[in-house]
């Protein structure tokens, strides 16, 4: 793909997810995302065959979100006294990415098209939140076997893990939709709950 269709290709996903985001799947047609990513019509066909292969990419695309946040684990220290600050940072880095706002929308738009595509909804799961649990589980297991954590279920150690942190800023978002969290929430957030993950585990 020259720069020239790569800038288009760009253009009609950004045009794309804007227009999906505000009126919807079913409310929104190719012509309006070709209008907004000023386009013709049929480049936008010539780059996505139809309305559900670019709603497929965008929405698989979020999961790249996660990417940064989960190479971050592999940089935990191994000592016990940076633990808790490496944690806590690594816990404000995933409450980052998962509460951005673009990522709530397109997370409640999945939801609501779940009936209509399962499968879709079963991949953005497996390729974001599923392999950012399973990372961290891995993770949780090495830092048991150097004695940092008692885990018998490191799964489940990583979901308690992401439960913390995620349980109050992400169903108020899903659920009110324009709820906003400072940065000071977020803060607070990753300390209190690494500090409760590690009450437990450590």
């Amino acid at each position: 793909m020259d720069s020239r269709s790569a800038r288009k290709h760009e253009a009609i996903r950004e045009a794309a997810t804007s227009v999906f985001l505000d009126k919807g799947y079913a409310g929104t047609s190719m012509d309006d995302i070709a209008k907004l990513a000023a386009v013709s019509k049929q480049t936008v066909y010539k780059h996505f065959s139809d309305k559900e292969k670019l709603f497929a990419d965008i929405v698989l695309a979020t999961t790249d979100r996660l990417d940064t946040t989960i190479d971050l684990l592999a940089d935990l220290p191994t000592d016990d006294a940076g633990l808790e600050e490496s944690l806590t940072r690594l816990a404000r880095q995933f409450l980052t990415a998962l509460t951005d706002p673009r990522v709530i929308q397109l997370r409640r738009l999945i939801i609501a098209n779940a009936d209509v595509f399962p499968d879709l909804g079963s991949k953005w799961y497996e390729r974001g939140f599923e392999r950012g649990l399973a990372t961290l589980a891995a993770t949780f297991q090495r830092l048991s076997d150097q004695g940092l954590l008692r885990v018998d279920d490191p799964l489940l150690a990583a979901n308690h893990f992401s439960g913390l942190l995620l349980w109050i800023p992400v169903n108020q978002a899903m659920f009110t939709g324009g709820a906003r969290h400072t940065e000071a929430d977020l803060d607070r957030y990753a300390a209190a709950g690494t500090r409760v993950f590690l009450a437990a585990y450590r």
